[in-house]
């Protein structure tokens, strides 16, 4: 997920590490999820864009235990931006999950993604079954 003014940094990270990504399924809101396919060539399950629920959608695979990291860069001066990282950021926290909200933090975590740092998340976490 990506704030507007921060959808191009979005994007460019992806490209950068590509080939941790292709490795993993992805999920994104529409828009940024779009503009990250077709500069990566990535597939990515697309969400519904952000201000018509799809951050709920997001919100309710963390709570499924479906994702296992959060990529979600956000602009500190969007009230609304901020209002989302916030709601985000509050699921991650009671889940587990770990969130980056900005490009140095993403940085961290895709490169332990890479390592397999994040491989203990399906022992403590193990996915819901329905």
């Amino acid at each position: 997920m990506a704030n507007d003014s921060k959808k191009e940094l979005m994007i460019q990270f992806c490209v950068a590490y590509c080939g941790i990504l292709a490795g993993h399924k992805i999920c994104a809101t529409k828009t940024t999820g779009q503009l990250i396919s077709e500069s990566t060539g990535l597939p990515i399950t697309l969400c519904l864009s952000a201000n018509q629920g799809g951050s709920q959608q997001i919100g309710a695979r963390i709570a499924y235990n479906e994702i296992d990291l959060v990529l979600f860069f956000c602009d500190p001066d969007d009230e609304i931006g901020q209002q989302r990282v916030n709601e985000i950021s509050r699921l991650c926290d009671r889940y587990s999950i770990p969130i980056a909200t900005n490009v140095a933090t993403a940085e961290i975590l895709i490169q332990g993604l890479g390592r397999g740092d994040l491989d203990w998340r399906s022992i403590v976490n193990p996915p819901i079954s329905g």
